[in-house]
């Protein structure tokens, strides 16, 4: 994408003001009244125009990553983008995992990071790095700000670029000394932005032909992923395969869009996906793909991922379509306007299909391979504990999880009924995501209870913000299924490296202790039977303390996840788990 970016031009008369507080105005501008962030020697202007202003909400983190993975949380619930301050340096470049996860999972976000001053770039200065060049890659767009007037026009293009299309993470680097240079420029009224202009509406000769598909097809499956969530389109994806009676198979980043618990619904695909879901896309002869890139944890060995399909493909971003998957039927568009036109079309149909005998089939499988584990005695399994942290929530309760086995059970195990309650790190699998993703989603949300399902290595990637959590009474549970081990590479230790488990055993401190030092609640549970009142006592006592809570949960460390796809495997022949039936 090619952006020119003119200075400002206006008709009425506007007092000069520094850019700092250019930079303020633009935040208010575009409704980002909370933003996360680290203080520092050149971003120090921005912190100071801040003080002066009451309006904007402020929440000073522990380390730069837990701070856009806070912005995460909070853009993954509202819709709009989060919204990350640095300085330059080491706090610029303390970003790049927090912006190479938003990009990955189509996550908005604003990153401002200070600069030093523009006489003193490229000089090798204290705290100097080339952060435009650094994040080119893991940003949708990135600006190097060169003059204080451009600043008005290139926060509007950011939010704009940030929020439209496919969404995801723009960076606007602001050297030290533009931040006090004065500046009467203002917001432009319009952004046309030379050769960016997504698509919205599916073309109607497309849609035509993935109807003509669907009509003559005999195993459908729906396939919807994260795109659905982006486009707000869940309601338009349950009329449109209620209208048919198309199972619906929901990816990683899909949870919730669909109710995990509909008759439609098959669960998740791919690597950990249900056997059923596995097994219905094989088999299938049409598949209507929406909102999902087709990554390589979903597909497997690509060619035996689908062999039978017929694929329609539905994206906003039509570098998507065919990268993994050829598709017969391309729609570039919007989710929720083509599922419309997809749905409006089959109303007027005279008849619909019989797919009575496929449904016997998927539902033979279902029972086939249910999703299950074999209970232990007097030791907590941590498919038990996320059963229980489901049966005390309500469909408005927020889950979000690190990366690992504890992340995979959460999403096979858990009762996802409505869309933006589910955040969890998918395309870049970042440990330390969860718990400061459910700081920004309870700050985005207060009214729903926010619950972080954690792995204990995951956890201690960014347990600092405990002390975020503290400062400013977010009242958070963190249950932490502590086993003791990197548990996902212990599995996989176990299973393929002759249990040559190296450099996975963690010595991890007591989590329930820590966060008591660091000001917030804990508890250390152990025993089956006193799952259910901890898990009750740290939900009530964090709202009623405003407080964060952290429950450290002694689980099983042999325990595996089930089913699995081997890495570079067919999908078909999946892993179902030695236990078979729970």
């Amino acid at each position: 994408m090619s952006t020119k970016v003119e200075p400002t031009s206006h008709k009425r008369s506007v007092n000069k003001r520094s850019g700092a507080q250019a930079v303020i105005e633009a935040l208010k501008a575009e409704g980002a009244n909370l933003l996360f962030g680290v203080t520092g020697g050149a971003i120090m202007p921005i912190y100071d125009a801040l003080y002066k202003d009451s309006d904007l909400r402020h929440i000073m983190v522990g380390h730069e990553q837990g701070g856009a993975h806070m912005a995460e949380g909070y853009a993954r619930v509202t819709g709009e983008p989060g919204v990350i301050l640095t300085t330059s340096g080491p706090g610029a470049t303390n970003l790049v995992t927090g912006l190479a996860d938003a990009i990955m999972d189509s996550t908005p976000l604003i990153a401002i990071t200070g600069q030093v001053a523009t006489s003193l770039i490229g000089n090798d200065a204290f705290q100097e790095a080339d952060v435009r060049g650094i994040t080119m890659p893991v940003t949708k767009h990135n600006y190097l700000v060169q003059n204080s007037d451009h600043l008005p026009q290139i926060f509007a293009e950011g939010f704009h670029i940030s929020r439209s299309g496919r969404p995801g993470p723009v960076l606007i680097d602001i050297p030290k000394d533009l931040q006090v240079q004065q500046t009467s420029a203002i917001r432009p009224k319009e952004i046309e932005l030379e050769g960016y202009k997504p698509p919205y509406e599916g073309h109607p000769k497309q849609i035509r032909k993935a109807l003509e598909v669907i009509q003559n097809c005999e195993r459908p499956v729906i396939l919807a992923g994260g795109g659905v969530l982006h486009a707000e389109a869940s309601q338009e994806l349950m009329d449109f395969a209620e209208a048919l009676n198309i199972p619906v198979v929901s990816t990683l980043m899909g949870l919730g869009n669909f109710p995990i618990d509909h008759p439609l619904s098959l669960g998740m695909p791919g690597m950990h996906g249900t056997g059923y879901a596995i097994l219905s896309l094989y088999h299938c002869d049409a598949m209507i793909c929406v909102g999902t890139r087709l990554d390589d944890r979903i597909t497997g060995k690509l060619d035996e991922f689908c062999p039978w399909a017929k694929l329609i493909h539905i994206d906003i971003d039509a570098s998507e379509i065919g990268k993994n998957v050829p598709a017969m039927v391309p729609i570039v568009g919007h989710a929720k306007p083509v599922l419309k036109d997809l749905i409006k079309s089959v109303g007027s149909w005279e008849s619909r299909p019989d797919w009575t005998e496929w449904h016997n089939q998927v539902n033979g499988w279902r029972k086939e391979y249910p999703l299950g584990y074999k209970e232990k005695e007097n030791q907590i399994l941590p498919q038990q504990v996320i059963e229980e942290v489901d049966s005390l929530l309500d469909d408005d309760a927020i889950i979000t999880t690190g990366v690992g086995q504890h992340q995979m059970w959460t999403a096979q195990y858990y009762t996802f009924r409505k869309p933006r309650t589910w955040l969890t790190s998918g395309g870049l699998g970042t440990m330390g995501y969860g718990f400061p993703a459910a700081l920004g989603a309870k700050l985005a949300k207060p009214e729903a209870p926010v619950v972080c399902i954690d792995g204990d290595g995951s956890f201690i990637m960014n347990m600092q913000e405990l002390v975020t959590a503290v400062r400013y009474r977010i009242p958070v549970v963190c249950v932490i299924l502590n086993n003791l081990f990197l548990g996902m590479v212990r599995q996989w230790q176990h299973l393929f490296f002759e249990d040559r488990f190296a450099e996975t055993t963690l010595m991890p401190p007591a989590f329930d202790q820590v966060a008591i030092a660091c000001g917030g609640l804990g508890k250390r549970v152990e025993r089956p039977e006193e799952l259910n009142q901890a898990i009750k006592w740290a939900l009530k006592e964090a709202e009623e303390k405003r407080l964060p809570v952290v429950l450290n949960v002694m689980t099983d460390c042999e325990e595996c996840v089930y089913p699995m796809v081997p890495a570079g495997g067919a999908n078909v022949n999946f892993i179902p788990g030695p236990e078979g039936k729970k």
